[in-house]
């Protein structure tokens, strides 16, 4: 019986060494790819800070509250999808000095697609007061469809490049005997503020006057990349 193992084991292990030899012994050719492309952001993440003692007129939270309701109706934006309450605080953190009139907080986050719908949200609430908005997140929706689409075409990158090393020699690429994934890259800019990335022109501070004409905002495109190694057999 142990003679029948044997035999049966040295029978596999050559059988796999053969397998081995064989794939060692095709001529190959080993070519890396890489694709990228630049998109515009279509998802733009804003938090939008409501407090009593950011605006000159001393408007209670639930006033400023109303406003920004009013203005985020009026620009047609799904509220019930895209706005959220990040925090609400009203524990006795903050006073005035005189009457001891508690200041109460509230944050929301709010989600638009455009560049465009952002300079009007942030200028229609400078008109109401409302000046604490920041731009925290940029993505891009189809990131992940987009990265599927440059690892296909990295890779008809690759065979194109294998085609024509091969050219000169007279000979040609045969089928695929290995691929990898060398690199995948979606670039998610986190924005804090006015940062690298956004430029903001005609937003007034909160003491200066108030915005009459909509913000422009002008996001940098976010870089999407694939990056592959193919070997080809030569034939």
């Amino acid at each position: 019986m142990k003679n029948i193992l044997f035999i049966l084991f040295s029978l596999l292990t050559l059988q796999s060494f053969a397998q081995n030899k064989n794939f060692i012994d095709q001529p190959f050719l080993e070519t890396v790819a890489e694709i990228d492309t630049l998109v515009t952001p279509d998802k733009i993440h804003l938090v939008i800070m409501l407090n009593e003692e950011d605006n000159r007129n001393r408007k209670s939270t639930e006033e400023l509250e109303a406003s920004m309701l009013k203005v985020l109706n009026s620009l047609k934006i799904d509220l019930e999808k895209n706005l959220s309450v990040l925090d609400y605080s009203s524990d006795f953190k903050k006073y005035f000095l005189s009457g001891q009139k508690i200041l109460k907080t509230k944050m929301y986050s709010l989600i638009v697609n455009d560049a465009q719908t952002v300079g009007k949200v942030m200028a229609g609430l400078e008109r109401e007061e409302i000046s604490n908005v920041s731009i925290t997140k940029t993505e891009y929706s189809k990131s992940d469809q987009l990265l599927l689409d440059l690892k296909s075409k990295a890779i008809l990158k690759a065979k194109q490049n294998a085609e024509k090393m091969v050219e000169p020699l007279n000979q040609k690429v045969g089928k695929a005997i290995y691929i990898s994934d060398l690199e995948t890259e979606s670039i998610t800019s986190q924005l804090q503020g006015k940062v690298a990335g956004v430029q903001i022109r005609g937003y007034s501070s909160i003491y200066g006057s108030r915005a009459k004409e909509d913000i422009v905002i002008d996001f940098e495109k976010m870089k999407f990349s694939s990056k592959v190694k193919v070997k080809f057999i030569i034939e």
